[in-house]
């Protein structure tokens, strides 16, 4: 898949960490509990991932401008072999002056020392899953923090990390708005650049969803839901940190880089168990998927060097569908010229004048956006486009 690089396209690297000290029971990443994690013997196969794909590239590789250390639980890793990854990106890839290096982080797992060591390594945007301010919530969630250890936790990311980002989850069991409202505004309060306010979903095979179907576990229905979302976007705006994206709220270029590139529809590399990848191939979207099990995984690197179970193009249809799929998640929209130059295919007119009718969708010449009423149902919005 050689080719030459378009440096107006953004090109990013996500490293998948799949491992966590506990599996928290509304959770459906691929992530696993393990006793012992040979940091050393995994990393090298992450490393032989990364070498793959530099291979498939040809010698005229894209700029990377962001790295992600997603899980699972990153903050698990040691700064060292963080450290070894970016080491090998930089060796194989020219590196933005201006390139942003994000860590997920837990509260549990965060301590003075690691995070120095991630800062020295070269992370330079840490993002920590707090949750909630609630002890019992957090409990509830499967947790090992409590709301004591996350605020310390944010207290040394922000004295170390000059980019912070926290994630909160709401629409939680028996929560109201003015509950929601009270905990938003402490959140608020602390100072970060960017915030993750994620509604809780019940997704299948999680301990979750098996006490849900049982009765119980009980989550606000759609109407106290809507309320929810309201609230939060009453809340940010009022606070300078307004959604650019359905879940993600940030000040004005705070943005988080890495994820813009994914809601954008650019070039990313995957790599680590379970990982996904869109990489352009001269002209085509090439799609990748890491097989998922670690242990399974680990061993397809060792005998084949590399993991990939999906290497693919993925026809122009389907690519722009994705597209519009991304791009419809964030509050600028989606370019209807640019969906047509790309791919030869745009949404049905018809279906289009339609949303907009019902005023789900917002048109200004080829830009439509979602409205705030139709990101509340936006998967329906996007299945109607796509259909």
């Amino acid at each position: 898949m050689a080719q030459s690089p378009d440096l107006s396209v953004p090109f990013g690297i996500y490293v998948h960490w799949p491992f966590c000290a506990a599996k928290c029971p509304y959770c459906d990443f691929n992530s696993h509990v393990r006793a012992q994690i040979p940091e050393d013997d995994w990393i090298g196969s992450i490393l032989a991932e990364l070498d793959h794909i530099a291979r498939a590239q040809g010698a005229a590789r894209p700029v990377v401008q962001t790295v992600f250390f997603g899980g699972g639980t990153p903050s698990l890793m040691s700064g060292r072999v963080v450290g070894r990854v970016l080491e090998r990106i930089g060796r194989h890839w020219p590196v933005a002056n201006d390139i942003e290096v994000t860590l997920e982080a837990n509260p549990a797992s965060a301590d003075a020392a690691r995070f120095a060591d991630y800062r020295a390594a070269g992370v330079n945007r840490l993002s920590l899953g707090m949750q909630a301010l609630n002890d019992a919530d957090l409990a509830a969630l499967g947790r090992l923090h409590n709301v004591a250890e996350a605020k310390a936790a944010l207290a040394l990311a922000q004295r170390i990390f000059p980019r912070v980002s926290l994630d909160l989850i709401y629409a939680r069991p028996g929560q109201t708005p003015e509950a929601w409202r009270r905990e938003l505004t402490q959140a608020l309060g602390f100072g970060t650049e960017h915030l993750s306010l994620y509604q809780l979903t019940i997704e299948p095979a999680t301990p979750f969803a098996a006490l849900h179907r049982s009765g119980a576990l009980r989550v606000p229905d759609d109407e106290l839901a809507a309320a929810l979302y309201q609230t939060t976007q009453e809340l940010t705006e009022a606070a300078g940190l307004s959604a650019y994206e359905i879940s993600n709220h940030a000040r004005p270029g705070a943005e988080a880089r890495h994820n813009l590139l994914y809601w954008r529809y650019g070039a990313y590399a995957g790599v680590g168990p379970g990982a996904h990848g869109r990489l352009d191939n001269e002209g085509a979207r090439l799609a990748t998927t890491t097989e998922k099990l670690p242990e399974r995984w680990h061993d397809l690197v060792r005998r084949q060097g590399h993991g990939f179970m999906e290497w693919r193009n993925l026809e122009p249809a389907e690519a722009a569908q994705e597209h519009l799929l991304m791009n419809l998640r964030l509050a600028e929209g989606m370019d209807l010229d640019r969906l047509r130059a790309r791919w030869d295919w745009t949404p049905d007119a018809q279906t289009v004048a339609a949303l907009v009718e019902q005023g789900l969708l917002e048109q200004n010449a080829a830009n439509v956006t979602a409205t705030r009423r139709g990101r509340l149902v936006l998967n329906a919005v996007i299945a109607a486009l796509a259909g």
